[in-house]
């Protein structure tokens, strides 16, 4: 297979991350044509035996990142849908946090895409998920039984700009407070005080709305097994309060992208 053909295979992964990465579908296929004549005019560019989605994503980065104009960062408008709003963040973190949490690229593939090292990539990562968590400020339900932290998740829930609903200690606590009130998002242990489980109480949840849930443990290695299903979101004890901002913003973010093509759908 050509190195165009293997190009092609890309291209609808590239457009995509474009349009998040500028907001606009027409603004970001303005950048992908910009890629592909670069290619035309210097073939090799990509190497067929090299990773040729990493290195088609690293071309249209240097585009983008030559601009001056890239380089800004504008205030959050608050209106507009997620797609749009996170094209409004700092510019390095909105490229590392798209590139790792929408198009699933490893930290050392984002690392070659940005060129910049792996503990860069991280903080810009975790940097994304503080703007983008002060941004999409929702209800949350915590599911804890740990006391002390159950307080950190609280406190730093709030400083994020989020509501704490309640704060449960067992399966039949958080669905009586979810009942209560409805949260927009849920942070769940897995091993609850009465010896039930935090998996049980969010099943029970989903029965009767949809919500995104993010899972705490301090055995990851249970649940993140590559057999479904798996977790969506899953955040290993002893947790780093940065970690947890990021993973609430790829949560509320993904969520808000799945509702836009429902809205359309029904309109």
């Amino acid at each position: 297979m050509s190195t165009a053909q293997l190009v092609v295979q890309h291209l609808p992964y590239l457009r995509r991350y474009a349009r998040a990465l500028t907001g606009s579908q027409a603004a970001g296929d303005a950048y992908v044509a910009a890629t592909l004549e670069t290619l035309v005019s210097d073939p090799a560019t990509i190497r067929a035996e090299g990773n040729v989605k990493v290195e088609l994503f690293q071309v249209f980065t240097r585009i983008w990142n030559s601009l001056s104009v890239n380089g800004r960062g504008e205030q959050i408008q608050r209106d507009l849908p997620a797609e749009v709003r996170i094209g409004q963040i700092t510019p390095l973190p909105r490229q590392a946090f798209l590139l790792s949490s929408l198009e699933g690229f490893s930290e050392a593939e984002v690392s070659h895409i940005l060129d910049v090292d792996g503990k860069a990539v991280q903080d810009l990562v975790e940097e994304a998920g503080r703007e983008l968590a002060a941004d999409m400020a929702t209800d949350i339900l915590i599911i804890e039984d740990e006391p002390l932290i159950a307080m950190d998740l609280e406190a730093l829930v709030e400083s994020l700009g989020h509501n704490v609903t309640g704060v449960a200690r067992t399966r039949t606590e958080a669905v009586k407070l979810a009942n209560a009130k409805r949260p927009g998002l849920i942070l769940a242990d897995i091993q609850l005080a009465d010896g039930s489980s935090g998996l049980d109480a969010v099943n029970d949840l989903l029965k009767t709305f949809e919500v995104p849930v993010i899972f705490i443990t301090a055995y990851p290695e249970r649940f993140l097994t590559g057999e479904r299903p798996e977790p969506a979101f899953l955040i290993a004890k002893p947790f780093q309060p940065a970690n947890v901002s990021a993973v609430i913003s790829q949560a509320l973010f993904f969520q808000q992208r799945a509702r836009r093509p429902e809205m359309r759908a029904s309109a």
